[in-house]
């Protein structure tokens, strides 16, 4: 197997966001009114989720998006209700910190606290708005970023999209500039006129972009993997059989000549590719075009080594064009035997890929006899920090 080392744009992981505004689209059709945005501001010690992250909860109940595991969600939905009748946006705080977690009967024993804040998101809200702002950059493939007040002037609480938000204050303006310019989060405390203000900064990458290159019945649940951790894919293929969108939901398919793959679509624009037509001829035009790249950075090819070393053959000086891109056979070496896992391991190399690390386990076997305690690490009191 060739090594990677490709050099990695900065892509965002934590697709939450589109993820729950997907599942929230299909209710459209309903009335919007009545739906709350919560959003975590600040965490101290170990927490499930870290800033940034959201959820939605609809008029009657229903929620989309995970902020701790489902600990404490029914809680938060019973919080919202103060907001959804009309209410200003409002701070919860959960603190699953020590013994006191117990006796609050969350039990959750993550030893970490959470700041939440919770504010409408019907239509024509500011929250709205940026929700959809933030939509419309990823789709686009721009970065973009959000300004949350979680500590201030009643009309300055509240999520606001940068650029894009009328009556932004300077300071949090300045700051989302600053944000997109360094293409970092972090938090910001200043004076509006004389009341202190906090706010959670968001910088927001664009998510991985897959492109799949062969829609045979193989490449289905690969897209589903991709899909489901909310990146989009496009999907292409010569054969009209296959290159057929009922076949492959949630992806963009396309009938395309493989020989007019770098015509057709812009390949610089994708974060990864996988090659996998289970045609000879349309694999090697694929890599061909892919070669001539300098990205994707990622260039995954289905089949064995014998296979892949046939198609580096034919494309001749070409395949230098891969050189520290190409995986083949693609995906980490989980045992796959099945279409599902074989889809499970390319999604977990290409997840490590995108994040930078190896694709080994978190931690090497643990001996509970030799474990230190860290428990009193965990629980060191201070102020909320936002995610790093």
């Amino acid at each position: 197997m060739i090594e990677t080392a490709a050099p990695r744009p900065a892509f965002r992981l934590d697709t939450n966001l589109e993820l729950l505004l997907e599942r929230a689209r299909v209710r459209d059709a309903l009335p919007m009114a009545g739906r709350v945005l919560a959003t975590i501001v600040a965490t101290a010690g170990s927490t499930y989720r870290k800033a940034g992250a959201r959820m939605l909860i609809e008029a009657d109940g229903e929620w989309y998006g995970l902020l701790s595991g489902g600990c404490f969600e029914s809680d938060l939905r019973e919080h919202a209700a103060s907001v959804r009748d009309g209410g200003p946006p409002r701070i919860v705080e959960y603190d699953m910190r020590g013994d006191d977690d117990l006796v609050f009967g969350l039990g959750a024993g993550c030893e970490g606290a959470m700041r939440i804040l919770l504010e409408s998101a019907g239509p024509g809200s500011p929250a709205a708005a940026a929700l959809e702002h933030v939509a419309a950059a990823s789709a686009a493939g721009r970065a973009t970023a959000v300004g949350i007040v979680h500590e201030g002037p009643a009309t300055l609480l509240g999520t606001r999209a940068w650029p894009g938000a009328p009556a932004t204050d300077p300071a949090l303006a300045a700051a989302c500039e600053d944000a997109l310019a360094l293409g970092a989060s972090r938090s910001l405390r200043w004076n509006d006129e004389t009341t202190p203000t906090e706010a959670w900064v968001q910088y927001l990458a664009p998510p991985p972009t897959l492109l799949v290159c062969g829609a045979g019945p193989d490449a289905v649940p690969v897209v589903r993997q991709a899909r489901a951790l909310g990146w989009p894919v496009t999907v292409v293929d010569h054969r009209p059989a296959y290159a057929r969108e009922d076949r492959i939901p949630g992806a963009t398919v396309l009938r395309v000549d493989p020989a007019e793959l770098a015509r057709t679509l812009p390949l610089p624009a994708f974060a990864a590719a996988v090659v996998m037509s289970h045609h000879l001829p349309s694999d090697a035009a694929y890599l061909r075009a892919l070669a001539a790249t300098a990205t994707p950075g990622y260039v995954g090819l289905l089949g064995p080594r014998p296979r892949r070393e046939r198609l580096l053959s034919e494309l001749g000086t070409l395949a230098s064009g891969l050189e520290g891109r190409l995986r083949g056979p693609v995906g980490l070496d989980l045992g796959a035997a099945t279409p599902e896992a074989i889809a499970l391991a390319i999604a977990a190399e290409l997840h490590a890929w995108v994040a930078g690390r190896p694709g080994g386990p978190c931690t090497p076997l643990v001996h509970p006899g030799t474990v230190a305690d860290g428990a009193a690490d965990a629980r060191e009191a201070g102020a909320f920090a936002p995610a790093r």
